[in-house]
């Protein structure tokens, strides 16, 4: 196992230690990722999101969709009605499952769909307007608190 050294980031960068605290994580699953149920994360727009869970033999009120503290948290349990029936194959997997994933900062979850065995999540990205990019007007008048700043630092 690989071990990064994130001292450097943390000298002369603010807020990164998130950033830090997820390759932790990603890094110390080893390679043990489960691979049930399969999902895709597609890309719609440049602020659209939708995860796509393959879950067949699954109803809609078997499946959980939930968000908690910057997390998706997507979980199903199929009540045990299976267990009268014999199979002579069992290739459809309804086994519990629960998938976590990790929300970004202004990431919001608008809504879940369950239809033809796959479970879409449709995500958001909705950065607050305080917080978008703006331009500032650059005018050639110094205003009056302005002008005592600069006078008072030619003083010194």
């Amino acid at each position: 196992m690989r071990s990064f050294d994130f001292a450097p980031l943390y000298r002369s960068s603010v807020g990164f230690d998130q950033i830090a605290n997820m390759m932790d994580r990603v890094l110390t699953n080893d390679g043990a990722t489960p691979s049930y149920p399969p999902y895709n994360i597609e890309k719609l727009d440049n602020d659209a999101y939708r995860i796509s869970i393959a879950v067949a033999g699954f109803s809609d009120s078997d499946l959980s969709v939930e968000v908690r503290e910057k997390a998706l948290i997507v979980s199903a349990r199929k009540a045990d009605e299976d267990e009268a029936k014999t199979y002579l194959h069992r290739g459809i997997a309804t086994r519990a499952f629960e998938r976590r994933f990790h929300l970004a900062d202004h990431v919001q979850v608008i809504g879940a769909a369950h239809a033809n065995g796959m479970l879409h999540i449709e995500l958001e990205r909705q950065v607050p307007e305080a917080l978008k990019p703006r331009q500032i007007a650059i005018s050639s008048e110094v205003k009056a608190i302005d002008k005592d700043v600069v006078d008072a630092k030619s003083v010194n």
